[in-house]
């Protein structure tokens, strides 16, 4: 991956990712299973690698979260599972979300990085200092976005951010290193 100098002086100042899930975590499909109680439980489909991705920021001490439209208790496991700081769901007015983890973390908004796929998540775009668009995004979002992944949400998006992030702070090496892939010859 490439990226230009305004983008990596962007990410070079991010202390918190934060992301929407449908269309970014996931590519946007859930599905409605029978829960064997007369009811029905909602399956969602998350990256594996994106997953990996997610515990470096933890092992770097980065912030991770998520603002969500949707309620779903699949969500709130990956994020439980991810280590995030930050888990709300069910607000799709996400301005307001967004400031209280400002206050709640003392950051700035330029020390945030937002990913997004939908018109929902522009005006969270405008506000931080990097915004970060899927692969898969609408074409408006994506006008909006400081960077565009070149996956799509569900299929490594999550995981070329966590990269960038890495990359721009001086970690990126340390990850390579820790799995053997850093200076060993073949």
């Amino acid at each position: 991956m490439s990226f230009d100098e305004d983008v990596l002086a962007r990410a070079a100042r991010v202390r918190l990712l934060l992301m929407d899930v449908d269309g970014v975590m996931t590519d946007g499909s859930y599905w409605h299973v029978p829960d064997g109680r007369g009811g029905l439980a909602e399956i969602k489909a998350f990256d594996s690698q994106d997953g990996l991705a997610l515990q470096w920021l933890k092992r770097v001490g980065m912030k991770a979260g998520v603002i969500s439209g949707r309620v779903s208790v699949a969500t709130e496991e990956r994020a439980r599972s991810a280590g995030f700081a930050h888990v709300y769901q069910g607000h799709l007015e996400k301005i307001p979300i967004l400031e209280q983890i400002l206050e709640h973390d003392a950051l700035s908004a330029e020390q945030v990085a937002y990913m997004g796929d939908d018109y929902t998540d522009v005006v969270v775009m405008h506000r931080v200092g990097l915004a970060v668009a899927t692969a898969n995004a609408k074409p408006e979002v994506k006008a909006q976005a400081h960077w565009v992944t070149p996956n799509p949400g569900g299929r490594g998006a999550v995981r070329d951010v966590v990269e960038l992030l890495l990359r721009a702070q001086g970690r990126w090496d340390g990850i390579l290193e820790h799995y053997e892939l850093a200076g060993r010859p073949r």
